[in-house]
This record gives structure tokens, C-alpha cells and sequence, in this order.
């Protein structure tokens, strides 16, 4: 199974147009990969909160989704679009992730659960998503999370305990915590012993410089490729069946006391 990371650089110095026209270039040239993960609020910018609003849009047809469906059926790909700002009907604002399969078809959305900002910015602009979610590709379960989502484990413990074996978590972190980031994504992967795909983006925006460093992490946490801190795509060969291998060598989940639903007792 072959990833491509594309870790983007979003500054305020590019159209949110002209940038969506350039990363659709870019999924396009990913033909022959099996999964392409995409950043955080690519489009407008995780940290650019004065214009969230401005550049809402649906989550199944507005003009990313519309842009990134086609760029996915070009390059004959599943496509994790990264996320935008959703208005939904209610005109409430969401940090919305999208899922594409080869067809340019939406699989899957995700509203971000835990928003950043504690009393300013998405905390406060956003609302909150309620549900886990995950995919099915042809030989992985992808889990979905978004950025602030890494620091809360009991979330990845649900997506686990859902079935997941890959874990997808596309992020606008700031490089002022660049340490936590790659900390963090190391440590979901090994405590879940599944493979983790984090992807960040680049450049400045909203005046927060970008961590940058894009990685995928192995079930026994092994960094497999790491990107640095400029634009960058990021491609690895998986081996889906390492996730079962590793569970199975060192069954760690099975002995799990506290918080496991009763029918997977034993099971992990």
C-alpha cells in the first residue's frame, strides 16, 4: 500500500482559488499511489480565523470538494482532502474532513471533536464534531482525527477499538510545538500499534508559522519518512498486514483492564 503525504505550504500570499487549483495539480500527480493525505484546512489556513468565515462552504459540494473529487478520479486514488471550513445548513461552522474514493466520490466526512484556541479562535468560531469515524479502504481501516485531536488518546482508543489499523490525522500545528507533534504521532502509533499518517502543513498563516514535518509512523513506532519544513510530498510503501503482525507478536491490547467495551474483551 503506497501513501503520499503532501505536506502544503499555506500563506496568505496565494488565493484560496489559486492554491486549490495548484494541490488539485499535485493529487493528480500522485497516480499510482493508494492513499493521498492532504493538511489541515489547506485552503484558507488552520490559524487564519478572520477568514473562516468568508470562505465556508458545504461539505459534500462546495468548491473543494467539487475540486478534490475530480483531482481523485484523475489520479485513480482514495483521497483524504485534509479539511475545510464547513458551513452547514444551520449556518453553524465545522472543521470538516473529507474522504474521496477513486471514483471522486465523498465516502466519508469527519467534524473535528476537540477544537483549539480554549477561549478564542476555532474553540469559540467552530462547533464540535460528536461522532468517531472511519473508512474502509481495500486493505486498511483508516481512523480520522484532526490536529488538537493527537493529545487525546481516549479518542484513538474508540477508533481502535472501531476496527482502525491506520490512523490519518492531517494537522495545521504550529512549529512552536513542533516537539509534541512528532512526540505525539509516535505515541499513537505505539500504544494503538497501528500505522500513523500525520500530515501538517507548511509556510505562515494567521501570523503562526507551521510545523511542518509530516511523518509516518509504523505500528511498533518506527518513523518510516519524515518530511522537514517546506512544501514537500511525502511517499512510503505500507504493509497492511504489519498492524495484525505487530498486534500478535506483542498482544499489548488484549490486556487492557479499564475502558474496554465488553465484546472486544480479549479480542484486540
Amino acid at each position: 500500500m503506497r501513501a503520499s503525504l503532501l505536506q502544503i505550504d499555506v500563506n496568505p500570499h496565494e488565493s484560496v482559488g489559486s492554491r486549490r487549483e495548484r494541490v488539485a495539480g499535485l493529487v493528480r500527480e500522485q497516480a499510482g499511489a493508494d492513499l493521498v493525505v492532504l493538511p489541515e484546512l489547506w485552503p484558507v489556513g488552520a490559524f487564519a480565523y478572520e477568514d473562516f468565515d468568508a470562505n465556508s462552504e458545504p461539505a459534500e459540494d462546495g468548491p473543494t470538494a467539487r475540486a478534490m473529487g475530480a483531482a481523485a478520479t484523475a489520479a485513480r486514488v482514495w483521497l483524504h482532502a485534509g479539511s475545510v471550513v464547513e458551513r452547514a445548513g444551520d449556518g453553524t461552522l465545522y472543521n470538516t474532513s473529507l474522504v474521496f474514493g477513486p471514483d471522486g466520490a465523498l465516502r466519508r466526512t469527519y467534524r473535528k471533536i476537540h477544537r483549539f484556541g480554549f477561549d478564542k479562535g476555532e474553540a469559540v468560531m467552530m462547533g464540535g464534531g460528536d461522532e468517531i469515524a472511519t473508512v474502509e479502504l481495500p486493505d486498511a481501516v483508516a481512523g480520522l482525527a484532526t490536529c488538537y485531536d493527537l493529545r487525546f488518546p481516549e479518542m484513538f482508543r474508540q477508533l481502535t477499538d472501531a476496527g482502525a489499523t491506520l490512523l490519518v490525522v492531517p494537522a495545521g500545528w504550529p512549529a512552536r510545538r513542533r516537539a509534541h507533534w512528532t512526540l505525539l504521532a509516535r505515541a499513537r502509533a505505539v500504544e494503538n500499534q497501528a500505522y500513523v499518517l500525520a500530515c501538517c502543513s507548511a509556510g505562515t498563516h494567521g501570523g503562526v508559522e507551521q510545523a511542518g514535518h509530516s511523518q509516518v509512523v509504523d505500528p511498533w513506532g518506527e518513523v518510516l519518512a519524515e518530511a522537514g519544513e517546506a512544501e514537500q510530498v511525502l511517499s512510503v510503501e505500507l504493509d497492511p498486514g504489519k498492524v495484525a503482525e505487530t498486534r500478535e507478536q506483542f498482544p499489548v491490547l488484549r490486556d487492557r483492564v479499564l475502558g474496554l467495551p465488553e465484546p472486544l474483551r480479549g479480542r484486540l
